[in-house]
């Protein structure tokens, strides 16, 4: 790689705004190999406290009100897209339109029809792409991967996959765009769920290839906002309700392509867990063990001639472990959850640099999405449905 200057455009800027921006700042002191540096061109959002935010705080140089003012720049290199689920969709094709890369958050779309539109666009624009899977840029999931491609679980027979989660738990919480089935889709099903669909097609390198679920909504109504806050916090309400229009719950069975069965779950409303997402990968000669929540720690059983010490070795994360060296200089010393999304950023622009799709494309993200539509008419019919396979280039299985 050659040092270059990378023109960067951040569309939103709310919490996973300022997370990309963070992102960007971060690639001269985690990734300087990457010999690129990075110029904060500009961003667009509606409200005029984060324009200000992004030119006074962040170092933007310019805050505009529409989305196609940061795309058309001729200054802008490569664009993130952190709007509201619902503008994914025309944000992306516009992206595609003009030739420029793009770092998505998930769910693409609000549905796997969006999401297979994005895909097939960026295809044809032959366009180097990054989709919002952070968990997977664990340095202990990465580990995971590799251990069971080695083949030291054996073959893998069972998998457990659940994300729950709290930040809905509560009922006097506001009604946003993420409780409007037209705005958000089928609720915690692309929120979290999504999330654990990639977690187990990445881990395993697999597909998943059937599903049966069923999903639930239990906070049925929630107040009006009067004051829009940042991500889940700083909003104010009303008394006045408006019905929720789409899921607090699901779980699934599932098939993969490659014969293993398994079970994914996710909540928006569980009292107690905060963000409690947890892998499991069970193989006739071992299993492993992962929880978001001791994202630092990964436990590991591999079959020995030893039946009385048999059990879980518990693995901090520590420098043999992909990417860990880059943040800390130890085991024991722990990394966050924005440190996965450097390590995001790190691989769309490596892809951008070299031409080479590296980080979860927006085959990724369609794969994701089918699954996602394969649970909810599942969950509508009771049925056992199949996994429409996509057209694209995958990360999860190369």
């Amino acid at each position: 790689m050659t040092n270059k200057t990378l023109g960067v455009g951040v569309i939103s800027l709310g919490w996973m705004g300022r997370l990309h921006t963070r992102s960007y700042k971060s690639m001269a002191e985690r990734y300087p190999e990457l010999g690129v540096e990075i110029r904060l061109v500009s961003v667009c959002d509606p409200i005029v406290e984060n324009q200000e935010f992004a030119l006074k705080a962040l170092g933007f140089s310019k805050a505009v009100d529409h989305y196609m003012d940061v795309i058309n720049d001729p200054d802008v290199d490569v664009v993130s897209i952190c709007s509201p689920n619902y503008l994914h969709h025309e944000i992306a094709l516009a992206a595609c339109a003009a030739g420029k890369p793009f770092w998505i958050e998930k769910p693409m779309g609000v549905s796997s029809k969006q999401s297979a539109e994005i895909a097939q666009a960026a295809q044809k624009a032959n366009l180097i792409t990054s989709v919002g899977f952070n968990y997977r840029h664990t340095p202990a999931i990465e580990e995971s991967r590799k251990i069971i491609a080695e083949g030291k679980l054996g073959q893998v027979t069972n998998v457990r996959c659940w994300l729950i989660a709290d930040y809905a738990s509560a009922p006097e919480g506001p009604y946003t765009w993420r409780y409007d089935r037209a705005l958000a889709g089928a609720g915690v099903v692309g929120d979290l769920m999504s999330h654990g669909a990639d977690l187990i097609q990445y881990v395993l390198k697999d597909r998943i290839s059937h599903v049966s679920a069923l999903t639930g909504t239990f906070i049925d109504q929630r107040p009006i906002p009067t004051k829009a806050g940042v991500g889940h916090s700083g909003w104010e309400v009303s008394d006045e309700l408006h019905d929720v229009e789409n899921e607090d719950y699901v779980a699934a069975l599932l098939r993969t392509e490659n014969g293993a069965v398994g079970t994914i779950e996710s909540s928006r409303v569980s009292v107690g867990p905060r963000a409690e997402y947890i892998l499991e990968v069970y193989g006739t000669n071992g299993s492993l063990r992962w929880n978001f929540e001791k994202l630092n720690e990964l436990e590991v059983c591999i079959n020995s001639d030893n039946p009385e010490a048999h059990g879980y070795v518990r693995s901090l994360a520590n420098p043999y472990f992909p990417h860990f060296s880059r943040f800390q200089p130890g085991a024991g010393t722990s990394m966050g959850f924005d440190d996965m999304k450097a390590v995001e950023c790190f691989k769309f622009l490596s892809g951008v640099l070299t031409g080479k799709q590296i980080g979860p494309s927006v085959a990724d993200g369609w794969s994701a999405a089918e699954v996602d539509e394969a649970v909810v008419r599942s969950a509508a019919d009771g049925c056992w449905h199949e996994v429409a396979q996509v057209v694209g280039k995958t990360t999860f299985n190369g």
